[in-house]
């Protein structure tokens, strides 16, 4: 079995290795900005373990997970986009050092681009890996306008969240090992068994971002800690307080969500006290295990030598015991 960092290392050697049209130079320069970037190449790298798992031929599965590579770039360049987002990975993002019509149509060609690259599969798996594709497409997007809606509104329930988090976050994982484990030769079963072991671990591991917003290490994080309190964002420690406060609670919690002009450290403080009040870490920890609990129920069943589910199991394991 290849370690996770070597595939990562053969993903961001392909990924230098693209070449793209050099006219008209603002629609393509764009594209090789923001795959510059680097990132931890998770998705792709994941894609390629699938099919190694189950035996394939990981030479074979190199496009596909570029594929979903610069599928996943497209989706944040149109996110800085619709957040108006200054920075990606520490640099100008593309419609400020470009603009955002560049954004749109630079976006809009990695997203064909991807599907060129899945198309590299042999016949007989075209048609099966591209419905997965899609699948995985259309999700992110109804996952990201979820998300946007929730920024409006003041009655989104839990079940609503983890299902917009399942939506933008988690189906990527669980296409990329699905359409890996595919080429690798799984069988039906086994491969959908891996796409919800992929699709349940993600819900887990946003769970886990949420957690670290607020109870983070910031040397460790790398982003700003409270940045969710700070922005209101309706995460599930969020949505959990404003079911669990009782009347006094309530009442301060939404002092906070409603004054605009408020300190932002007094901010996550005040409202980081509501939440250790509420116990709201445990519920989250909680929730976060009954999701990584759902994931390695799938992994056991899927079809493999125990070694096998064994280094799924510590990628997991690794995946929920972070950081940053």
């Amino acid at each position: 079995m290849r370690k996770l960092s070597d595939l990562q290392a053969i993903i961001s050697t392909e990924v230098n290795q693209l070449t793209f049209p050099a006219y008209p130079a603002e629609l393509y320069e764009p594209i090789k900005y923001i795959l510059s970037l680097g990132g931890k190449r998770m998705r792709p790298a994941l894609l390629l373990m699938a099919c190694d798992l189950f035996g394939g031929d990981v030479q074979k599965a190199i496009s596909p997970a570029l594929a979903i590579e610069i599928f996943h770039n497209f989706t944040l360049m149109h996110d800085d986009i619709m957040d108006n987002a200054p920075l990606r990975r520490g640099n100008v993002t593309v419609h400020e050092r470009w603009n955002k019509n560049v954004g749109i149509l630079s976006g809009d060609v990695m997203l064909i681009e991807g599907y060129k690259l899945m198309m590299h599969v042999d016949e007989h798996l075209l048609r099966p890996i591209l419905n997965i594709f899609n699948d995985t497409a259309v999700g992110v997007c109804e996952g990201q306008q979820l998300d946007m809606e929730f920024e409006t509104r003041n009655d989104v329930g839990i079940d609503e969240y983890i299902n917009m988090i399942r939506l933008k976050t988690a189906v990527v994982l669980g296409g990329a090992l699905k359409i890996g484990a595919i080429i690798g030769g799984a069988t039906s079963n086994d491969a959908d068994l891996i796409h919800t072991f992929g699709e349940q671990l993600g819900i887990a591991f946003q769970l886990q971002d949420d957690i670290l917003d607020i109870y983070g290490n910031p040397e460790k994080f790398g982003k700003l800690v409270g940045g969710d309190i700070i922005s209101n964002k309706k995460t599930f420690l969020l949505l959990k307080a404003l079911e669990l406060a009782d009347q006094s609670q309530a009442k301060e919690l939404n002092k906070w969500l409603t004054n605009s002009n408020a300190d932002p450290k007094e901010k996550v403080a005040a409202v980081t006290e509501l939440y250790n009040q509420l116990q709201i870490r445990h519920y989250a920890e909680e929730a976060m295990q009954t999701y990584a609990d759902k994931a390695f129920t799938a992994l056991d069943a899927i079809n493999l030598p125990d070694e096998h589910k064994q280094y799924l199991r510590d990628f997991a394991d690794g995946l929920m015991v972070r950081e940053n």
